[in-house]
């Protein structure tokens, strides 16, 4: 998928450098996690992001949302910023270019949502793949996964206001990482790395800074990963979600405490 070089040394900074005082009326400057508009021009859609590691969020976003069935079918991505925010635009294979034009939707999201914008109730809770489970994870391997992504979150630890998504394979450890001020955004991002780096989502598992909701279960089962690992408890609706379609989901994992909602078949001691 070629990129174009279009400025990309003028994108925001994804952190800025702000005046703050604390309770005792003395000043410091604080580091802040930036957040701008980001368009997708291609669906007309606008998320608000941290302005990094955009060819990956627009890789990821495409393949979540079903718009491409794989990276072959972006043809091409312009990065463009503009006084607003930052345009992402997209030019689509033939055959995903008539996907899309099937299944349009608009997105106006703030800052964490994955679903402003659906239009209908059916879109909001369309049917997930069913996915094959043919990985195994140990129970110390949740509290280390859950460590890992923890010390790999450079944006967070600098402004306290990220979240992140990780892959962990269970030969492997953590292999890839990408931070959001959405959640959304930083599993969409993850998606789009794994897809550009030729890693198979079905090898592993997804760990989650987050509360799982539907929106993550479906993104997750779009790119074929059998597992979610997430610190916060899931929705009810993505419990049900993550049994339809075979997904192990992990929740609540604080240390070497957790909770499986779903297929705990996968789990050893």
């Amino acid at each position: 998928m070629p990129i174009s070089n279009n400025s990309f040394h003028h994108l925001p900074d994804p952190t800025v450098e702000m005046l703050r005082r604390d309770q005792d009326g003395l000043e410091a400057q604080r580091t802040l996690a930036e957040e701008c508009p980001v368009a997708f021009v291609y669906t007309a859609a606008v998320v608000m992001a941290t302005p990094a590691d955009l060819k990956d969020l627009a890789l990821g976003f495409s393949l979540t949302e079903g718009i491409i069935d794989n990276v072959a079918g972006l043809k091409s991505l312009d990065i463009i910023p503009e006084p607003s925010g930052v345009e992402l635009r997209m030019w689509l294979a033939d055959t995903s270019e008539q996907r899309f034009r099937r299944r349009q939707r608009r997105l106006v999201g703030p800052t964490g949502c994955g679903l402003c914008g659906i239009e209908s109730l059916a879109d909001a809770t369309r049917p997930a793949p069913h996915l094959t489970r043919s990985i195994t994870i140990r129970t110390r391997q949740v509290e280390s996964a859950l460590v890992a992504l923890s010390d790999a979150q450079m944006l967070n630890r600098a402004t306290r206001a990220t979240h992140a998504a990780g892959f962990f394979h269970p030969d492997q450890e953590l292999v890839a990482v990408r931070e959001d001020v959405g959640r959304h955004n930083a599993l969409d991002k993850l998606a789009g790395t794994l897809a550009s780096t030729n890693i198979s989502a079905g090898e592993g598992a997804i760990v989650l800074t987050s509360r799982v909701s539907i929106e993550l279960v479906q993104k997750a089962a779009a790119i074929g990963c059998p597992m979610l690992v997430a610190v916060s408890a899931p929705t009810a609706l993505a419990v049900r979600a993550a049994e339809a379609c075979g997904i192990t989901l992990i929740a609540v994992a604080r240390g070497s405490a957790f909770e499986i909602f779903s297929h705990p078949d996968v789990i050893r001691g």
